[in-house]
């Protein structure tokens, strides 16, 4: 997948907006790319893949850790497998695929309940205990991510790796995009906030099953792009249609109180006002957002046909660091720009 470049002044304060969290944050590197309407816009690389001072700088290529952003591939692994009924519903039990799970704790836990993050399940040493009924609250717990990647190799055969390879990264020739057990030149080392933090390793697993996805700036947006143009690239279908409908929905169970965070298949989705919502207050509802804890963000603004990207080495949030409130900002600047934009246009439009 290519796509043109036509740079636009307009978005320059994203760039800024980047540069202020790339000062805030622990880290070495960043970048940030922006596709509007079809074409790159923005496009940045900032600093280098790690503090060695003969460290590799930022590039094209370079490859981020993504941390939770990976839960929007296996929330399409999980459409892909509902589409082609491997699943029958999400509101199947998660009992009726892992049957091997403690009935008693697991009960009346759904796939929605996974996808939706409101299981109420946490892990505590070698035992799940629930926090609060499935469907009553909301809480962000690997777990979840955990019991997805296993019903998805056990009702498909294939691992999350295996289908994103075949039905997305082979047709569109992504080769900056995959989970290693090894690192390279390219992939970023992770900043330690401080002595005594444990380095981010690369998994044995590269079955998609496991916190080791490294992507480049660039395809992360194409990944998105993909999204926001329905699966179908350069008139092709390239995944049904439906699997990016049901994935970037608003899939949340209607018992949750309406403050609460909103998701698709693992996807934030922007719905109705949510005072929780980590998307910004002023990106309009139909959008939907990922985020990880590297503070690498991926945005998709159908109504405005914008990708966003912004990329860090960095590892969670240091003292004086907002970090929901950060990536909030971060999609009203965008919108910012194209209310800007629009203003600049009308403007000429009404001089000529």
């Amino acid at each position: 997948m290519i796509l043109s470049h036509k740079d636009n002044s307009s978005f320059i304060p994203v760039l800024d907006h980047v540069y202020n969290t790339y000062n805030k944050v622990i880290c070495s590197g960043a970048s940030t790319l922006i596709i509007h309407k079809d074409s790159i816009v923005l496009e940045k690389y900032i600093g280098r893949q790690s503090d060695e001072e003969a460290a590799r700088a930022v590039q094209a290529d370079t490859q981020f850790h993504v941390a939770s952003v990976r839960k929007s591939y296996i929330g399409f692994a999980v459409a892909h497998a509902l589409f082609y009924e491997c699943i029958n519903s999400i509101d199947d039990l998660v009992l009726s695929y892992l049957p091997e799970l403690e009935e008693s704790t697991w009960k009346d836990t759904t796939i929605r309940h996974l996808l939706t993050h409101t299981h109420g399940l946490k892990q505590v040493g070698n035992r799940t205990v629930r926090e609060f009924p499935p469907g009553s609250n909301w809480s962000y717990k690997q777990i979840g991510i955990d019991a997805l990647t296993r019903i998805v190799k056990r009702t498909t055969n294939k691992s999350v790796a295996d289908i994103l390879h075949e039905n997305v990264f082979t047709p569109l020739g992504f080769n900056e995009s995959n989970w290693y057990s090894k690192k390279h030149k390219k992939l970023v080392d992770v900043m330690l906030r401080y002595e005594g933090d444990e380095d981010w390793r690369t998994s044995e697993s590269t079955e998609g099953d496991k916190m080791n996805m490294y992507v480049s700036t660039r395809e992360l947006a194409y990944w998105g792009y993909l999204h926001l143009k329905k699966g179908k690239i350069n008139g092709k279908q390239i995944v049904p249609r439906e699997i990016i409908d049901m994935a970037t929905s608003l899939q949340s169970p209607s018992t949750l109180h309406k403050d609460l965070p909103q998701n698709g298949f693992l996807w934030f989705v922007k719905d109705l006002p949510a005072k929780k919502t980590e998307i910004g207050h002023h990106v309009p509802k139909g959008s939907y957002q990922i985020l990880g804890f590297t503070n690498v963000t991926l945005l998709v603004i159908p109504e405005e046909e914008i990708v966003a990207v912004r990329m860090f080495n960095s590892f969670g949030s240091p003292d004086g660091y907002d970090y929901l409130s950060d990536v909030r900002s971060f999609g009203d600047t965008i919108m910012k720009c194209v209310t800007n934009m629009k203003t600049f246009n009308s403007r000429r439009g009404e001089k000529k």
